[in-house]
């Protein structure tokens, strides 16, 4: 299975004294050996990118336990916004459907609570 056909993929970025941080995330297939997900541009993981394209990539659950039998593979990740932005967010939706409604209507409430919104962004690798 392809790593863009997992559900979540624990994706880890790294901060500037190389501790790791993971997440795990939703991931959709760009072609070309190219996967992406959306976030917000104000999270830990937009803002770790800013000074390292460095991640890794391993399959896993939504709460960011790795599959049993799965290894990290090294990777790139950038940011994109435009059209770019605009591919991944209608190819996340086609395939998480409904859960990307909750997901974002969930997200609004904590904009709303911390008094700011943070607009989305994209990160692919």
């Amino acid at each position: 299975m392809a790593l863009s056909d997992e559900s979540y993929l624990l994706f880890t970025t790294f901060r500037r004294d190389g501790t790791p941080v993971s997440t795990a995330v939703w991931v959709v297939d760009l072609g070309e050996g190219s996967m992406g997900f959306w976030t917000s541009s104000g999270s830990g993981k937009a803002k770790r990118l800013a000074h390292t394209s460095r991640v890794t990539l391993q399959p896993c659950d939504g709460r960011g336990r790795v599959k049993k039998d799965s290894s990290p593979v090294q990777a790139s990740a950038r940011l994109v916004q435009g059209d770019e932005l605009q591919a991944i967010r209608a190819k996340v939706i086609s395939k998480y459907g409904f859960q990307t409604k909750v997901t974002k209507a969930l997200a609004k409430l904590v904009w709303l609570a911390q008094g700011k919104r943070i607009p989305t962004a994209i990160a692919a690798w």
